[in-house]
């Protein structure tokens, strides 16, 4: 009966936060727009062949504006904008995702570290993690990337150190904040080892921060990877990535301003509707807005 009542109090939760989200209408909207551009994503490779559509050159075809037969327009090789857009967003939204989910694992792992134990744990970890905190964080890509190399995995692996000090500084406070509870000292008392109760009682219970800033990281990662890429140390050439198409577009900003606009654009409205999101998430998972 006890775990009927947890499973009802669980989904009844649930229900709580999914009905306060669903009223954010900011929320709603960057949802659906991060839906629309997951499923574009996913099926451009069905669309699309690469090799002729995204990077294949057309040259009589260079520098055509937006009109029916190519939405977005062409670039200085004949190339469809609109497909290499499309195309792009796969790799602005693995890099984003991915550097996050690495930074997480990396960051909650020292966090959890920190925060349980204390002591000296937790001054070599934070120590190390200020001292990192205080780089910018295209900096650190940057030194990252040209020791590494130019490739997508190696930006991945530079944004995800940025990632993970945020993460750990946050999950720190959080572990801080519920280790002394009861909770905790009984499943000390029933023998439970330390990784269990940690992974297992104390994690799940800070869930909430580390979910907004999941979000909101996500759309920092992706501005960072576009940035790179925009200076050249980035995904490589001829892959489309939304800020190698910025680079690419702007020494022709003045006779093919749409080569720029477009996919500024595309990073504007990503970035966007992941803070929406994240604005709403915490809305949502805030304890002191329940009725």
């Amino acid at each position: 009966m006890a775990e009927v009542k947890k499973t009802r109090k669980r989904k009844t939760m649930t229900q709580e936060v999914l009905h306060r989200l669903i009223k954010n209408k900011g929320a709603v909207l960057g949802a659906i727009f991060l839906i629309a551009l997951t499923i574009a994503a996913l099926i451009s490779p069905f669309i699309f062949d690469y090799q002729t559509d995204v990077i294949g050159q057309n040259l009589p075809l260079k520098l055509r504006p937006p009109g029916l037969e190519h939405w977005f327009g062409t670039d200085e090789y004949g190339r469809d904008l609109f497909a290499r857009v499309m195309y792009g967003s796969r790799y602005s939204l693995a890099i984003g995702v991915g550097s996050v989910g690495v930074g997480l694992v990396i960051g909650s792992v020292l966090g959890s570290l920190a925060g349980f134990y204390g002591g000296w744990w937790d001054s070599i970890i934070m120590r190390g993690i200020d001292i990192f905190y205080s780089i910018p964080n295209i900096l650190k890509a940057v030194v990252i990337v040209s020791m590494l190399g130019t490739s997508t995995i190696n930006l991945i692996i530079a944004l995800a150190i940025s990632c993970a000090t945020n993460f750990a500084r946050i999950v720190r406070a959080s572990v801080m904040t519920v280790r002394d509870l009861e909770y905790v000292e009984s499943s000390y008392a029933m023998g439970l080892p330390t990784w269990k109760i940690i992974v297992k009682h104390i994690l799940p219970n800070c869930l909430s921060p580390i979910i907004v800033q999941t979000t909101l990281l996500i759309g920092t990662t992706i501005i960072s990877a576009s940035s790179l890429s925009f200076l050249g140390i980035g995904v490589p050439a001829p892959a489309p990535e939304w800020g190698a198409l910025l680079s690419a577009g702007r020494s022709h900003i003045r006779d093919a301003s749409y080569m720029c606009v477009i996919p500024g654009l595309a990073i504007l409205f990503t970035v966007l509707a992941l803070n929406l999101l994240g604005d709403g998430l915490r809305d949502a998972l805030d304890p002191k807005l329940k009725k």
